[in-house]
């Protein structure tokens, strides 16, 4: 086993939010390689944690509840390089933003490089950036999107883009947060199976989300939330059951596997 520090550790992290704990001691940690799926129901807490990731929530100051490659003391600028974030509040804030959603596909990816979610003129744009955002967008299939601006694109197109961004500094770990909402079944299905190139290649994913049809092959691990609690964690198959998740989701809740691909139907009493 390799000897560099975890990508995620968090060691009972809470997060307080109008006198209630909306993350209640979580503790889990993720490996490089160790491709990840955090799933829960609405309220589980799957936000705040993201949130804790991007600085927007913070946990209560007991030891040091939270670390990233292995240090609880983040330079922005080099976290940038080596963990990448698309959750649905970025999305809003570059599709729906005022004046953010009017930025072209290639400056949002090159804006990966600076600290804002806009692409004010930056005079430090270098070729290596020009070609690096190229390469990232044409990675995600949407090169031909380039100088389109992100208000003119559909939900999918704009989450590829948003995916190309993340990845153009070549980053170690991906977090992915709700990635098809808002997707139809086929563009769905062509997103998961770019989301399975990104996990081949190197990249370790970390997936939250509350529908298990986004949890792809290539995740091992499960970490299942509950009312801001880790309610079970471990390998995908031991964890990833109709009891479990009939649990978590307080639901009798039947999962089918097909060729990795996991389905879940809730059965209904008449």
């Amino acid at each position: 086993m390799s000897d560099a520090p975890p990508i995620l550790e968090l060691s009972d992290a809470t997060v307080i939010k109008d006198g209630a704990a909306v993350l209640d001691g979580v503790s889990l940690t993720i490996r490089a390689g160790e491709h990840t799926a955090i799933v829960g129901p609405n309220g589980a807490g799957k936000s705040t944690l993201v949130n804790l990731l991007t600085h927007e929530d913070r946990p209560l100051a007991q030891g040091v509840p939270i670390r990233l490659f292995g240090s609880d003391r983040w330079n922005v600028f080099d976290l940038r390089s080596r963990f990448g974030i698309v959750s649905a509040d970025l999305h809003q804030r570059f599709v729906n933003g005022n004046s953010v959603g009017r930025i072209t596909a290639r400056e949002a990816v090159l804006s990966r490089f600076f600290a804002g979610h806009g692409f004010i003129f930056q005079p430090d744009v270098t070729p290596e950036m020009q070609d690096a955002a190229d390469a990232a967008l044409a990675r995600m299939g949407v090169a031909h999107l380039g100088g389109t601006t992100l208000d003119r694109m559909s939900t999918g197109e704009a989450r590829r883009v948003l995916i190309a961004r993340a990845l153009v500094t070549s980053p170690e770990a991906l977090l992915l947060d709700e990635p098809t909402t808002g997707l139809d079944l086929v563009v769905r299905s062509r997103f998961l199976e770019s989301i399975r190139d990104i996990a081949r290649q190197g990249t370790t994913l970390i997936l939250v989300t509350h529908r298990v049809e986004e949890i792809i092959p290539e995740i091992e691990s499960i970490v299942l939330l509950k009312r801001g609690r880790v309610a079970a964690a471990g390998p995908k198959a031991a964890t990833l059951t109709s009891a479990t998740l009939s649990a978590v989701f307080e639901a009798p809740v039947s999962l089918t596997e097909t060729a990795g691909f996991y389905a879940g139907t809730v059965k209904m009493h008449r």
